[in-house]
């Protein structure tokens, strides 16, 4: 099985103070730093849980990049995609005493990927292709989603989209959204309960995943709704905890999922 995902490949610096922040002063902390990026961590965690996992992505001719492309490769991922001149995208995660993360995002030159770079060979054996929520609510990227979703719905692969982020569907419109969910044709939707809220009405799709954290998750299929209890875990760091369960649940299903979710948060870090 081959997954591939488009959207960011970024990095990740992680941060854990040991008390809470003091304006003017330092605050000793514990900080990881490495590969992100909500399309590059479904593809980590693909190749983790068995399948292949391919990343379509456009990346910075910097330092930055170059570490990126290092260690997905280091991790089995395959990464195409265009190379530019500038800066490679930065997410810094500020972990709070629950293990709850706060995000400052600077995706450098990721969202800048235009449909006219993509290269069908991209897409070649694809099974999966999953498409980031950022992916959908940034121009020009979202035609780039667009185009290979169309490109893999011909060669008969399955579409699924992760709806992202409450705030940033807020900005986008929720009906320009729910217009452009209907237009790809989405197999599986993943979103939280607030990003529910924020498209007000439910998205296009034969089956959507609720992501509910410690509440597990519930799976509606065909107007059939089914519950998944979360695994048990040690909340750590909730840095990547629903990519994983994306992939989990395309790879092998909502048990699967939950328990690549417990896996995620259990350590500091979005990747396995």
């Amino acid at each position: 099985m081959i997954v591939c995902t488009l959207g960011d490949a970024l990095l990740d610096v992680i941060v854990q103070p040991e008390r809470p922040l003091a304006e003017g002063d330092d605050v000793p902390s514990s900080a990881h730093l490495g590969a992100g990026g909500q399309a590059a961590n479904v593809a980590a965690w693909a190749v983790e849980l068995g399948a292949q996992g391919r990343v379509i992505a456009k990346r910075a001719d910097d330092a930055g990049g170059r570490l990126v492309l290092a260690e997905l490769g280091a991790r089995g991922v395959e990464q195409v995609g265009p190379v530019a001149t500038g800066r490679c995208g930065i997410v810094v995660s500020l972990l709070g005493p629950d293990g709850e993360r706060s995000l400052l995002s600077d995706r450098g030159v990721s969202a800048s990927l235009r449909a006219e770079e993509l290269e069908m060979d991209w897409l070649r054996g694809c099974d999966v292709l999953h498409l980031s929520g950022y992916a959908l609510l940034t121009r020009p990227m979202d035609e780039a989603g667009a185009k290979a979703a169309g490109a893999a719905h011909m060669q008969g692969a399955r579409i699924s989209v992760d709806l992202g982020a409450a705030a940033a569907i807020g900005e986008f419109g929720p009906d320009r959204l729910l217009v452009r969910l209907e237009q790809l044709e989405p197999d599986v939707v993943f979103a939280r309960e607030e990003e529910l809220q924020a498209i007000v009405r439910e998205p296009p799709a034969p089956t959507l995943v609720v992501k509910r954290g410690a509440r597990g998750c519930t799976v509606i299929e065909d107007g059939r709704s089914s519950d998944y209890d979360a695994a048990p875990a040690a909340v750590l760091d909730t840095t990547g905890a629903g990519d994983a369960f994306a992939a989990g649940f395309l790879v092998g299903g909502p048990e699967l999922a939950v328990a690549a979710a417990a896996r995620c948060v259990s350590r500091l870090g979005a990747m396995p």
